[in-house]
């Protein structure tokens, strides 16, 4: 499988666990590094994690485009794929769907609600129906054509599945010290960090859990094609 991150602050936290946990080899892009991956047949499944940058700052970040038109061939291929806060947005993006600045920032634990298409999907409706998730975003992005919508806050889409590729705009992954870490680097994000810290203290052990038996769905059906 392949893993691909943008910083050392956003690694795969508990998906990471759950993958080496099944036995499965992780090889990992760091994309703002360079170097390439190989096609993308040659992986059983793609993961794509989070980022501090946008999905559409290609001035900025030129390895973007290269990393959307590789996710342009993992959709077409149809490799199984789940794509995480920006992953998720890259993956909309490659998929032809609008991605920009969504119309207020979610961050902290913010409720989700799952859509009736949600609550039948076997990787997103293994969480509950609604429920407080941990969030960190300021963009959103399009349903992508052909995509089923599986969860939404009051803000944005928060889950979508095209074919055998999901997007999740919230952190099913975070563990503890990632979400601190992130608070040390942004902390102007959050109106008052150690409230959040002291939110995340109590949640977070419920929430890995989750997220844990979220990927622990997407191996299933991976090893299951």
């Amino acid at each position: 499988m392949l893993s691909v991150t943008h910083g050392p602050s956003v690694p795969g936290g508990v998906f990471d666990e759950v993958l080496e946990a099944a036995g499965h080899e992780l090889e990992r892009w760091v994309v703002p590094l360079g170097g390439a991956p190989r096609a993308p047949v040659r992986y059983g499944a793609v993961l794509v994690f989070g980022g501090s940058m946008h999905p559409d700052q290609d001035e900025q970040f030129s390895w973007l485009e290269s990393e959307a038109r590789f996710l342009r061939d993992v959709l077409a291929e149809g490799i199984p794929a789940l794509g995480v806060c920006l992953g998720a947005q890259l993956l909309a993006r490659a998929a032809g769907a609008a991605v920009g600045p969504a119309d207020a920032s979610e961050v902290g634990w913010l409720e989700v609600e799952l859509t009736r298409s949600g609550r039948d999907d076997p990787i997103v409706g293994t969480l509950p129906p609604r429920t407080a998730a941990f969030q960190w975003h300021h963009y959103t992005f399009g349903i992508p054509e052909g995509a089923l919508e599986l969860a939404r806050s009051d803000v944005c889409t928060q889950a979508f599945r095209l074919g055998r590729a999901w997007g999740i705009q919230f952190h099913a992954e975070a563990t503890q010290s990632m979400i601190e870490g992130w608070l040390d680097e942004d902390p102007g994000d959050v109106p008052d960090p150690e409230a959040l810290r002291a939110e995340t203290g109590l949640r977070i052990d419920a929430w890995n859990e989750l997220g844990r038996r979220l990927c622990g769905a997407f191996v299933d059906l991976v090893e299951a094609t």
